[in-house]
């Protein structure tokens, strides 16, 4: 008896917990939270004030897929600046076990006869408390291992991207960064990405140009815009 009541109880915690689990929706306020990192204390979302931000866990440090991430990212780390956007990397794993994957991370950058150095922070969340709060637990063998989440929020601090990939795959990091570009283009210009959008590329228009009253001086198809088929209108090629 006293076995079942141990049973029943671990099953009820574990429930508990991942009634807790609920990942943030696209259009959601970002989930804040306060944490130690390998930068400092970093209160999130708002130290990074009214950039772009990106959120990316990982399932444990010294995991060769994640290394090859981290190690890419860092070497994308001005690509971002240049966007506006400010990133950090969290997983269930202490501070210290943090900053010596940073630093084994940074030995073979420089090995590479690189000068590149992680700047953004590794955030400790050993008690996965942020994790829940972000959904990022998604298996029932282990509960403190996070699974490769990748959370874009805009300036205003809303959720614009969600994306989960397996364990066992590596993250494509120049995707995000078209993915960041796509979506500060689609709300900079009120206009939509079509498939395999490139930067450069025409973009869609969420409505007819001619009955636009706003684009009354320059709707003649052909100029600026084109029509293919009898709904989609195209705008001419956005550089950014």
């Amino acid at each position: 008896m006293k076995k079942i009541s141990v049973f029943i109880i671990a099953v009820f915690s574990t429930m508990t917990i991942w009634s807790q689990n609920i990942i943030p929706l696209i259009g959601n306020e970002a989930p804040a939270f306060e944490a130690n990192t390998t930068n400092g204390k970093l209160a999130f979302p708002e130290d990074f004030g009214k950039s772009w931000k990106i959120l990316l866990s990982h399932p444990g440090d010294f995991t060769p897929v994640c290394t090859s991430e981290i190690l890419e990212l860092a070497r994308m780390q001005d690509d971002f600046q240049n966007l506006g956007v400010k990133m950090a990397i969290i997983s269930t794993d202490d501070l210290l076990t943090h900053q010596q994957w940073k630093q084994s991370m940074e030995d073979i950058l420089m090995s590479e006869n690189s000068n590149v150095k992680i700047n953004f922070p590794l955030i400790d969340d050993s008690k996965a408390k942020i994790s829940l709060k972000y959904g990022m637990l998604h298996g029932w063998g282990n509960i403190k291992r996070d699974v490769r989440g990748v959370f874009v929020i805009d300036p205003e601090n809303n959720v614009q991207s969600v994306i989960f990939y397996p364990m066992n795959i590596g993250r494509n990091m120049k995707e995000i960064k078209r993915l960041v570009i796509a979506l500060q283009t689609s709300m900079e210009e009120n206009v939509l990405t079509p498939v395999n959008w490139e930067v450069g590329d025409d973009v869609l228009l969420p409505y007819m140009p001619n009955i636009n009253p706003d684009l009354r001086s320059s709707v003649e198809p052909g100029n600026e815009y084109y029509k293919v088929g009898i709904n989609l209108w195209y705008k001419k090629g956005l550089k950014k």
